[in-house]
């Protein structure tokens, strides 16, 4: 199944286990996620009890921040740069943004303006 298929509370619950095993809270999962997406914290909570897709996570977000178009780097041995469907990259990106977290980034260095 493709990921933008999948149920948004199904993927984002793993983000959240990610960050937590490392000694993350979800607070910091959803500050980088709402840095990223322009959804509010409650619009995360709703869409987690939502029906609502990934795919549709990402292409209803309020205000895709546009440094996030800055992210480099990594991911599953994929340069985030290099992909180019918009979308994946979107995903991507979040993936990162969490991936730092849980190697113990600050929070402030991962969503200052890059």
């Amino acid at each position: 199944m493709d990921v933008f298929e999948m149920k948004f509370s199904k993927v984002f619950p793993l983000l959240l286990a990610k960050a937590e095993r490392k000694g993350r809270t979800i607070e910091e999962v959803y500050a980088v996620t709402t840095w990223l997406t322009g959804y509010t914290p409650d619009d995360l909570d709703a869409l987690l009890k939502s029906e609502s897709t990934y795919g549709d996570f990402l292409d209803n977000a309020p205000a895709m921040n546009p440094a996030r178009l800055n992210v480099k780097g990594s991911i599953c041995g994929v340069r985030i740069e290099e992909i180019e469907d918009p979308r994946m990259r979107d995903l991507r990106v979040l993936d990162k943004l969490v991936d730092e977290l849980a190697k113990g980034k600050p929070l402030g260095k991962i969503i200052q303006i890059r």
